[in-house]
């Protein structure tokens, strides 16, 4: 079996949401002063490597800490969105994989754009699924939906249709994933285990491939 760590690093200079307050790590104590080493850490829900709530855009639904902890961890298929000159991932380009994705419990957009991380790139352009691949993934019975951007939608959505669509059904969604290109199969064991933070609307995740 291996593990391939899927997460990006939380650090005090890591790329943000534009708008999102900067993370603070801050030394409390030290082995020479105190005997024992100890961090605070002040952060957004969204930060880095984070899964989204239903209840993030969609009033009423449910928190991260309302949902089974089994809705955090299953099988999943990765699809390879990569090609070059490709600005949304449409139905057309799921449609090819039906099959695969409704036997997962999670599908992973691998699109290639963490190679931005830390670049100014990578908050702009990027791929994103069209509103009609989202409302056609929203009825797969899935548990999620993970990617490797900073967000679901486009910088400048306004409405935020993806979010709404697939949070509307329930399907709580992955992003800042890294490190795809590393996962050797389509088909793999997916974890992404939220902090347990009551009213959950998002959480960083250490998000992990499984391979057996």
């Amino acid at each position: 079996m291996a593990i391939i760590d899927l997460s990006h690093f939380l650090e005090a200079d890591m790329p943000l949401y534009p708008g999102t307050e900067l993370p603070v790590f801050e030394e409390r104590a030290s082995i020479e002063t105190d005997g024992y080493r100890e961090k605070k850490i002040a952060l957004c829900s969204h930060t880095g490597t984070h899964m989204d709530a239903p209840a993030h855009i969609v009033a009423g639904a449910k928190t991260l800490d309302q949902l089974p902890v089994e809705t955090f961890f299953g099988d999943a298929f990765l699809l390879n969105c990569t090609r070059a000159g490709k600005a949304g991932v449409d139905l057309q380009e799921l449609l090819p994989h039906a099959d695969a994705i409704r036997e997962h419990a999670f599908i992973v957009l691998h699109t290639g754009w963490s190679r931005y991380w830390g670049n100014d790139h990578y908050f702009s352009g990027y791929p994103v699924l069209t509103p009609d691949a989202a409302r056609w993934l929203a009825h797969m019975d899935l548990k999620g939906v993970g990617m490797d951007t900073i967000s679901a939608d486009p910088a400048d959505a306004v409405d935020l249709p993806v979010h709404n669509i697939l949070l509307g059904a329930g399907v709580v969604l992955v992003e800042n994933l890294t490190n795809l290109e590393a996962v050797p199969t389509p088909s793999f064991l997916f974890a992404g285990f939220p902090l347990k933070i009551r009213d959950a609307d998002g959480s960083p995740v250490r998000a992990v491939a499984i391979i057996s």
